[in-house]
């Protein structure tokens, strides 16, 4: 065959696709396989160990191992035990070493000399012993006790393990004495779990059987590119496009768009009507699972539009209350109405509900952040996870599942240790504002059981007196947090701030000390679990490297370090609880080094699988302590399917409720402590739903701040595939293959815009401007791209940081952003039934105007 210059391009973009699909139909392998270092043979005998750990770039949080040569991290490639990753990272993993060894990670601890704080203020750093940063902080904790206010010790985190963060974001506040402790996760993903909780009863992130789906349905997400389960996506792609529909529904063109039967440029904030007209289509049309749902006592369909149905003339199986929930909401949900509301044609409608109706129990509604991090969130995700319950693709083959997981063993109790001053403490009002009367914060459906995270900074500003002493580790709130600005102003307030990070950020600019922590995929030690394809996991960290700068795993090392500083200063049931308590599986000693509590913490949470008292299902057994560090990693059975059929649903009805009886007892409940009704709720909450419909998926319109006269365009925000949990801008790699992003480009910022809007108010690819909201400005570039719908404008989450390295920043000395960061325009507002904080759907407006 002769090479032509067509042939050549062909070929490589076959590579190219290989690379997002996992393989190509035409080749026996695939053809990535001898492509890809981390599957191919070494050119040359490559001298080191192959180390097993944990990535963490993301939520999936992926077993690995990396390739240690002369102490040194040289290359990163999925575990190949993993039936989760198949073996594979996806480009997150094979940045760790980089991110590892950025020369502008914090090197010592340091503390500050300038007393003033604010943004662009240099808080003058100087160098210090760990002996000094420590004694400081317990010097100014045991301040609080003896003034008789441990409560005004507040502990924030960022990213932490699944199992040594107990150690610190458990144990500390507990023994301590505070109520204020609040991990990020509502500005993560919280609304999403609202959907499956309040339906099915179960608040967390969801697996899916790829290998069997027939139905992809990516919706508010891109699986190819970030939302979880990445490399396993990759893996499964491929065959699901071939033998079934892929559908996108997101209103800019993603990865999993572009190569997607079906791409869905919905209205932002709208995905509530879309779920409810293909509800409708799924009803009408008779595709609903008969034997999941149930069915009419004569076998007739009665669902005919606007017409209502008596709820005797259906017999359920699984499910309950889907002809209130019919009667109430979906009765009038036509394809007509909803192509008015979300911008999507009725003909696409149709088809898509047919596609997903012929799919069936194998169609997996994927929802991801997209749908549900809004104001009126939590009704977007039921109504988008009802369509898994219609077609009864709850724990089916080829559906929707729950997730799975391995037994770890338990810490031992800290009861004992926690003296009357600590209870007392502990009782204390927190500064997030759950459980108010207009912030619900329903986790797990009680009333006051979820984090508010964002709203921390809102409660330090109404009250600075109520923190003196404020720790928090892996975090930047102040630029990963909407209404950013609101940071900014209550950090300047904190008097004592100390912040545990690998890096200096806009957040660390703040802070009284500075403690550098490790790098935990290769330089610290702690257990993950997960799950993914079926299959819990546990996964190793461990001190794969030699550590090249003064740094401490923050969890566990500096908890020892400052329980000993605290003990010497009078206050000993940290150090007691620590020093006495945890005790080697493996030899049965007491841990005498900080080093030596780590490793025994990361032995007690995994001594279950690698010493258990009975066999495990799942992989072949693991022979010690020593096996277990080789392997790295441990997975159970495959998942069981319709583990929640049959009644065993953890919801009030112990069914898959359509009629939320759980969220209705929920909002009873809240609606109960502050004497008024679930209507009243609603309002204050700023829901629009009232009676019934209150406790069912339904639409709620978009709740937009900004006039469409005054801010033309609704801002989209978005995630890269590049970013390591928002933590890789100062690496090069990063800003080279930013361009890998569908519409952005490399080591630059750009808001996308479609040319149509470009036209009309005479913008062009390359202009400086401005985008403006009600909340601030940010700057950029402008680039015209066909991938965002008319009338809104995408930029992607990460560049715009002004103190995060000298990669990430324009100029680091002068605290000038590269680009812009979107969580300064984006307004401060919240889903309340969850407590999430609202940064997609479509709610906040703005206006772009050249520089």
């Amino acid at each position: 065959m002769k090479l032509t210059r067509r042939i050549f391009i062909m070929a490589s973009g076959i590579s190219a696709g290989s690379l997002i699909t996992g393989r190509v139909g035409m080749a026996a392998q695939p053809i990535h396989s001898a492509l890809i270092p981390r599957k191919a043979k070494p050119s040359s005998p490559a001298v080191g160990t192959w180390v097993a750990s944990t990535c963490q770039g993301c939520t999936q949080w992926c077993a690995v191992q990396i390739l240690v040569q002369n102490g040194r991290a040289t290359r990163v490639r999925g575990n190949p035990l993993s039936k989760t990753n198949h073996g594979y990272v996806c480009p997150r993993g094979h940045m760790i070493p980089q991110q590892m060894y950025d020369p502008d990670r914090i090197k010592t601890p340091m503390k500050r000399t300038n007393p003033l704080k604010g943004r662009g203020i240099d808080p003058k750093f100087v160098p210090i012993s760990w002996d000094e940063a420590l004694d400081t902080v317990a010097e100014k904790m045991m301040e609080l006790r003896r003034a008789g206010e441990p409560g005004k010790l507040m502990y924030m985190r960022g990213r932490y393990s699944s199992t040594s963060t107990s150690l610190l974001y458990g144990t500390l506040p507990k023994v301590w004495g505070t109520a204020n402790y609040f991990s990020h996760s509502s500005i993560c993903a919280e609304a999403e779990k609202m959907g499956p909780g309040l339906t099915q009863g179960f608040f967390g992130y969801r697996d899916y059987d790829l290998g069997n789906t027939n139905c992809l349905v990516a919706w508010g997400c891109d699986p190819l590119s970030s939302n979880r389960m990445v490399p396993n996506t990759m893996n499964h792609f491929a065959d699901i496009v071939k033998r079934g529909t892929v559908i996108a529904i997101d209103p800019r063109m993603s990865t999993i768009a572009a190569k997607a039967h079906e791409w869905l440029p919905i209205n932002p904030g709208t995905d509530g009507a879309l779920a409810g007209a293909v509800a409708h289509v799924l009803l009408t049309e008779g595709m609903w699972s008969r034997e999941f749902v149930g069915d009419f006592v004569n076998g007739k369909n009665l669902f005919v539009a606007g017409q209502t149905i008596d709820e005797a003339a259906f017999v359920e199986k699984e499910t309950n209350g889907v002809i209130k929930w019919w009667n109430l909401e979906l009765k009038d949900r036509t394809p007509a109405w909803a192509a008015k509301e979300t911008l999507i044609p009725v003909e696409q409608i149709l088809r898509v509900a047919r596609a997903m109706g012929k799919a069936g129990s194998k169609t997996a509604v994927w929802m991801g952040p997209g749908v549900a991090m809004n104001p009126r969130g939590t009704y977007t995700a039921m109504a988008v996870h009802a369509l898994n319950g219609l077609l009864g693709s709850i724990d089916a083959e080829g559906g929707v599942w729950q997730s799975s997981s391995v037994p770890l063993g338990k810490f031992p109790s800290a009861d004992k240790y926690v003296d009357d001053v600590a209870k007392a403490a502990g009782k204390g009002k927190k500064l997030d504002g759950r459980g108010a009367k207009d912030m619900p914060a329903m986790m797990n459906a009680k009333p006051g059981s979820g984090v508010v995270t964002n709203n921390v900074a809102n409660g330090l500003l109404k009250d600075p007196g109520a923190v003196k002493v404020f720790i928090s580790s892996w975090s930047n709130f102040n630029f990963s947090c909407t209404g950013a600005g609101r940071w900014d102003e209550a950090m300047a307030k904190v008097p004592f701030f100390v912040h545990m990070v690998p890096n200096v950020s806009e957040m660390t600019q703040f802070a009284d000390i500075v403690l550098p922590s490790t790098f935990n995929s290769a330089e610290g030690w702690s257990i993950i679990t997960n799950a993914g394809n079926g299959h819990g996991y546990a996964s190793i960290q461990q001190a794969a490297v030699k550590r090249l700068w003064d740094v401490k795993q923050e969890e566990t090392e500096v908890m020892w370090l400052l329980a000993e500083k605290l003990k010497a200063k009078g206050f000993a049931n940290l150090f007691d609880y620590y020093s006495k308590e945890f005790i080697d599986p493996e030899t049965g000693k007491l841990p005498t080094t900080a080093m030596e509590f780590s490793e025994i913490a990361a032995k007690i949470s995994s001594a279950t699988l690698w010493m258990p008292k009975e066999p495990l299902k799942g992989d072949p057994a693991i022979n010690g302590w020593a096996d277990f560090k080789a392997k790295g990693m441990f997975s159970g059975p495959k998942y069981t399917l319709k583990k929640g059929w049959g009644g065993k649903f953890a919801t009030e009805t112990k069914k898959f409720e359509f009629y939320s009886e759980t969220l209705k007892k929920g909002l009873l409940e809240h609606a109960k402590k502050y004497e008024t009704t679930t209507d009243d709720i609603m309002t204050v909450s700023g829901y629009t739903a009232r009676g019934d419909v209150a406790f069912m998926p339904h639409y709620e319109p978009v709740k937009r701040h900004g006039s469409v006269a005054d801010y033309p365009f609704t801002f989209i925000d978005y995630k890269s595939r590049l970013n390591r949990e928002g933590r890789s801008a100062n690496i090069t790699w990063y800003q080279e293959f930013k361009k890998v992003d569908p519409g952005d480009v490399s080591w630059g910022d750009v808001v996308k815009m479609n040319p149509l809007d470009g036209a009309k108010f005479g913008l062009k690819s390359g202009d400086n401007v401005t985008i403006t909201s009600m909340a601030g400005t940010i700057s950029c570039q402008l680039k015209l791209w066909e991938g965002v719908r008319p009338g809104t404008v995408a930029k992607c989450f990460g560049q715009g940081h002004w103190a995060y390295g000298r990669v990430a920043t324009k100029d680091f000395a002068k605290a000038i952003p590269l680009g812009g960061n979107n969580n300064e325009i984006l307004v401060d507002d919240y889903d309340r039934l969850s407590g999430a904080t609202a940064r997609n759907g479509g709610f906040t407006g703005v206006r772009i105007q050249k520089a």
